[in-house]
């Protein structure tokens, strides 16, 4: 299996790429980021890419692909909903329209969130938001998904790119068991995605919509 991965070098992107690399079904990686992950792989090959809105410039290095996993994003903490719309539902429609036209039979999932709101009417911005994405990507391809966890800890080395949220994650760490036991359907491990993301690759499951209790369920 050939994947592509956007945005590895954030939090669920580095958890996404680091199950890549270690499934021995995963032949090559493409990772597309506007910053290096750090990592050095035989099977991991990086493109340094700044505008997202227009991927045209890569259209020869994204054929042959069986996989993307769409993992950039950001909070909308303090955006306005134009600047939030662009990033969010803007780069990953880019992504998923040339994608589907180059790779018509790939998978392809998008990260979203807990709370996404597929009617696009709700209250919250950022809900509505990544509602719209959900909804396009899934029209545009009959092998698109969408992914939303919750609370997310990161494993196996995994940093955020935010100094408080490794704070945050260095104390909830070691009570993470007992928090996927209390809240098993809002918390999950960057290991449990990347792997779930492998597993609707290689099955295409009807379900379309997943959830941090369907990431654990393997």
């Amino acid at each position: 299996m050939k994947v592509i991965v956007f945005g590895a070098s954030g939090m669920v992107g580095q958890g996404v790429l680091r199950e890549c690399l270690v499934a021995s079904d995963v032949e090559s990686v493409l990772s597309i980021g506007r910053r290096p992950t750090g990592k050095s792989d035989p099977k991991l090959t990086e493109v340094i890419h700044t505008d997202f809105s227009d991927l045209s410039p890569l259209r020869d290095q994204l054929t042959n692909y069986d996989a993307c996993f769409f993992c950039l994003g950001v909070s909308s903490v303090g955006m306005n909903e134009p600047d939030y719309t662009r990033i969010t539902y803007d780069f990953t429609l880019a992504a998923a329209r040339l994608l589907s036209e180059l790779n018509p039979n790939s998978t392809f999932i998008y990260v979203s969130g807990a709370g996404t709101d597929t009617s696009e009417k709700g209250r919250q911005m950022w809900a509505r938001v990544k509602g719209k994405t959900e909804n396009d990507v899934m029209a545009l391809s009959p092998r698109g998904y969408a992914f939303r966890p919750g609370y997310i800890q990161p494993l196996h080395g995994v940093v955020s790119p935010h100094r408080w949220a490794n704070r945050l994650y260095k104390v909830f760490g070691p009570a993470y068991p007992l928090l996927n036991k209390l809240f098993p359907k809002v918390t999950t491990t960057t290991e449990n995605l990347g792997l779930a993301m492998l597993d609707v690759a290689r099955t295409h499951p009807a379900k379309k919509i997943l959830y941090s209790v369907d990431f654990n369920a393997r």
